[in-house]
């Protein structure tokens, strides 16, 4: 499990899909990608579309998504990503009250108990105090990260 901090950028991909039974179906997709600006997030779709799609595609939507980070796992069987809200606890000396920071995180895994216990395993590496306030399923299909070693090489 490892994790990556960066702003993603939410994107949905209309394109004709080749179902199993051979027909094609007009589908529309979520797609996550890391990028510094809209732009950059419409162009890095485009080459991973181009290469994922057999003929034409849209990209008819892009927003910044809410994730602080997304937790990869290495596993093959974890394909679905979930979404975390995460309630950091902090306690205020000056006003003697408890504080609540509200943090979304992206969670590659299995099921939705591997996604409760990818977040735990995680934490439990900081000294926050947190709450896992919800974990639920998304419909995004894939994330596509900077090949940050593509860089170092150069």
């Amino acid at each position: 499990m490892r994790s990556r901090t960066t702003t993603w950028f939410e994107t949905k991909v209309r394109y004709d899909k080749m179902m199993d039974d051979g027909l094609l179906k007009t589908a529309s997709e979520l797609y996550v990608v890391d990028a510094l600006s809209f732009a950059e997030a419409e162009a890095r779709m485009t080459d991973e579309m181009a290469s994922l799609a057999s003929g034409e595609f849209k990209i008819t939507n892009i927003v910044e998504a809410a994730y602080k980070e997304a937790f990869f796992s290495d596993d093959a069987h974890d394909d679905r990503w979930f979404k975390a809200k995460l309630q950091f606890i902090t306690f205020d000396e000056n006003t003697e009250k408890e504080k609540r920071q509200t943090v979304y995180y992206l969670v590659q895994a299995g099921t939705l108990a591997k996604a409760v216990a990818y977040v735990d395993e995680i934490m439990s590496k900081t000294m926050i105090d947190y709450v896992i306030a919800s974990v639920a399923e998304t419909a995004v299909m894939d994330v596509f990260e900077h090949d940050l070693s593509a860089k170092t090489n150069k």
